[in-house]
């Protein structure tokens, strides 16, 4: 039997000092799978913009299992029975909620996988440590799929007030220094309360609800949509796609051997076995950084050019605007980049694209936030709210974007 001490104790710089819950949880924290987070970072390519933002996904899940133990010890305090066992399947389905993300994730939905998002290759990775842990994340599989009868139990794990936005936020916001993001997620726990089966927040808290909405919208617009943080990272999915194609047509393309085989193979949902899944939790940002080091210097002008950018921060020029750009106006610039660069209209459609990007700090179809209020009635807090702004946050805002070469110099 071992002797190691399992209850470690982690220093944060949010929260101050993490504790392990229990010796499983250790178990699950230092699995390969969740130890991979370690060389994953939490915001992409964020760090071109600002400097500090270079954080990982594993800082921000011990975050989440934190609060959620905070979360847990409050709900009990106000007489709502949350036993043994399902408590610790809250502090696994919020620890393991992003294990599914692979390096610059985004990115690489979109690019060497076939539209996979990270939520369901987490609930891929969930089911294989159930296996190998003897059925111990049964229930927090439940809870994360939404199939738990304790409705307020995914609320706590996936909800627009859940424990993953309320680290995410104070965490990005000290990282990149925004101080537009800082949140007080203490008050917003010490407010919370379970009615009928669903998570409320007592109407005192009403205030924090509303500056919680308002730091995701500007860190929206100011960080995870900042036009730089955007443009590289269409430049990185334009990177791997072109890696892929190339491939495809009998090039040569030098990387490691868990980011080639995303590479040589066509991977959908389906496709992800056993096998396929350890191959994904062999990839980090290491694997795609390195092979850009590379790429920068192959033989492929595209290829090449566009991995220089990243590696070098020479980024494409990003054009803004709330009106769409004409396919005319699109159309010409790709044929002046070919026309300059003496490449195919193809290849020239990778420096030269349109796109759109949408912000929603609060939705109105989805779960809403709901206030408690004295007499017990409960209220969506975008109807409770005194607010104007707030009511406004639950528009979708749509904004256009044009990326071309500076060298085109497009006024």
């Amino acid at each position: 039997m071992s002797d190691t001490n399992k209850l470690k104790i982690f220093n944060d710089p949010i929260y101050g000092f993490i504790t392990i819950p229990n010796p499983f949880i250790y178990d699950l924290i230092q699995h390969p799978y969740f130890q991979r987070l370690r060389r994953i970072s939490q915001m992409g390519l964020s760090s071109l913009v600002y400097p500090g933002a270079n954080h990982t996904r594993f800082h921000h899940a011990l975050g989440c299992l934190h609060i959620m133990q905070k979360a847990v010890g409050v709900l009990r305090f106000k007489n709502v029975s949350i036993s043994e066992e399902e408590e610790n399947a809250l502090y696994i389905a919020i620890l393991l909620h992003d294990i599914g993300h692979g390096p610059f994730s985004h990115a690489m939905e979109h690019s060497i996988v076939e539209d996979v998002h990270h939520e369901e290759i987490s609930l891929l990775f969930m089911h294989k440590l159930n296996r190998e842990f003897d059925g111990k994340l049964t229930l927090a599989i439940k809870i994360f799929k939404g199939e738990y009868h304790r409705k307020f139990m995914l609320q706590l794990v996936s909800s627009q007030l859940d424990m993953d936005r309320m680290d995410y936020l104070k965490r990005d916001s000290f990282y990149s220094g925004v101080e537009e993001g800082k949140i007080n997620s203490d008050r917003l726990i010490q407010m919370m309360n379970v009615v009928d089966d669903v998570l409320v927040i007592e109407e005192k808290g009403i205030y924090s609800v509303e500056k919680f909405l308002m730091a995701r919208r500007l860190m929206y617009w100011q960080v995870y949509l900042h036009k730089t943080s955007l443009v590289a990272e269409e430049i990185l999915t334009r990177i791997l796609k072109r890696a892929k194609e190339l491939f495809q047509k009998g090039v040569a393309i030098d990387c490691s051997k868990p980011l080639y085989f995303f590479i040589e193979n066509k991977i959908a949902l389906q496709d992800f076995d056993d096998v396929t899944l350890d191959k994904f939790a062999q990839l980090d940002d290491t694997d795609v950084l390195g092979a850009i080091k590379n790429w920068q210097f192959h033989k492929d002008y595209t290829l090449s050019e566009l991995s220089r950018m990243i590696i070098n921060r020479d980024l494409l020029k990003i054009k803004m605007s709330d009106e769409k750009f004409s396919v005319e106006e699109v159309s010409k610039l790709v044929e002046e980049h070919a026309d300059k660069y003496k490449i195919g209209l193809n290849e020239s459609k990778y420096f030269v694209f349109k796109g759109k990007i949408k912000n929603q700090a609060y939705s109105k179809i989805a779960e809403p936030i709901r206030i408690l209020q004295k007499d017990g009635e409960l209220e969506d807090v975008a109807i409770l709210s005194d607010q104007l702004s707030l009511k406004a946050l639950s528009k979708h805002v749509t904004k256009y974007f044009l990326c071309f070469p500076k060298q085109l110099n497009k006024s």
